[in-house]
């Protein structure tokens, strides 16, 4: 590797880091405000700790998948589920972000990422679906877990990426643990 590529990948991973300030609606359990990179952290963490369970799916794949589904945030942040008007118009944006930060990557690299990135928002993958599917788990197990602010809205939960995690059995089996806890939390804050 020459020297301006070796620095071309490093300037690629600075602006990269701007993931881990990069926060989301979500909380920790101890009430801190959760990044994208804590977030995409966790999704690689579930994704090898069940990966015994997802014996059709290149673990590999999956994972650079994971690590980059929502490295576009960090130019222009995340928007909460709640909030995006239209999935198309997040999906476009987040796409021509993602782009912006790999342009200082060799165009085989900017190409595979693209491609991966463009596989999981269409799900057209084993890989991508898998990706998709625990994305939501991981977000509801946060919310679970979470010292969140009292006006939390859990009953958005209940139904929250539903078709994504229906078409992976594994996330189909997490979730009906995860929504007794959504339930439970709901009835708690009498949001249902």
């Amino acid at each position: 590797m020459n020297e301006a590529d070796l620095q071309h990948r490093l300037d690629f991973l600075r602006t990269a880091e701007r993931l881990k300030d990069t926060l989301r609606s979500g909380f920790t359990t101890q009430g801190q405000q959760e990044s994208v990179a804590e977030h995409t952290w966790r999704l690689c963490l579930l994704v090898i700790t069940f990966s015994d369970q997802l014996p059709h799916v290149d673990l590999l794949k999956l994972l650079k998948i994971c690590i980059l589904h929502d490295l576009g945030e960090a130019v222009d942040g995340d928007i909460p589920a709640p909030n995006q008007v239209g999935q198309a118009a997040k999906s476009d944006k987040e796409r021509n972000d993602f782009r912006s930060l790999l342009t200082p990557l060799p165009e085989f690299l900017r190409a595979e990422f693209l491609s991966l990135w463009d596989e999981y928002e269409l799900a057209r993958s084993p890989e991508a679906v898998a990706a998709k599917a625990l994305d939501k788990v991981e977000t509801l197990l946060q919310h679970n877990q979470a010292t969140n602010p009292p006006d939390f809205d859990y009953r958005f939960n209940i139904d929250y990426g539903r078709a994504s995690t229906d078409k992976l059995p594994l996330a189909k089996q997490i979730r009906t643990f995860l929504d007794a806890e959504t339930s439970a939390h709901a009835k708690r804050m009498g949001q249902i």
